[in-house]
């Protein structure tokens, strides 16, 4: 089985009142995006919940054990907040996987598998097929 091509990965948190200067502190990094529920914008769109994102660099090969291990570098490691930010929020792990060809896949470790469940998160996969010419 070859590699994935290429991994996006972002960690998010969303609720109703989710402040997002109050989940940077909590967390201990800047996010790289975040929307208040209520929020217009320039488009129309109303934000429908608030939200707080940070994303790592994408990965090319793909790398999604790498780039989960250089997400929570830096993060705070106190379990009892990922325990209340996980309670009061809906908190997961974005994850996009580009396939080059066909069956292609990953490995996860099982440290990094266990970094992700201890601060309750949810793991979820937006897998796209290879682009045909």
């Amino acid at each position: 089985m070859a590699g994935i091509g290429r991994t996006v990965l972002t960690l998010r948190f969303y609720g109703d009142d989710l402040d997002p200067a109050k989940v940077t502190a909590l967390i201990g990094a800047e996010p790289t995006k975040t929307e208040l529920k209520g929020h217009v914008w320039p488009s129309g769109r109303v934000s429908k919940a608030g939200s707080w994102r940070l994303s790592v660099g994408d990965r090319e090969p793909g790398d999604l054990d790498g780039q989960i291990r250089e997400l929570f570098y830096g993060l705070t490691e106190n379990l009892e907040v990922w325990a209340d930010l996980s309670a009061r929020y809906d908190g997961d792990l974005f994850c996009g996987l580009f396939m080059e060809s066909s069956n292609e896949g990953l490995d996860l470790e099982p440290d990094t598998l266990a970094m992700i469940g201890s601060r309750g998160l949810r793991l979820g996969f937006d897998i796209y097929g290879p682009v045909e010419d």
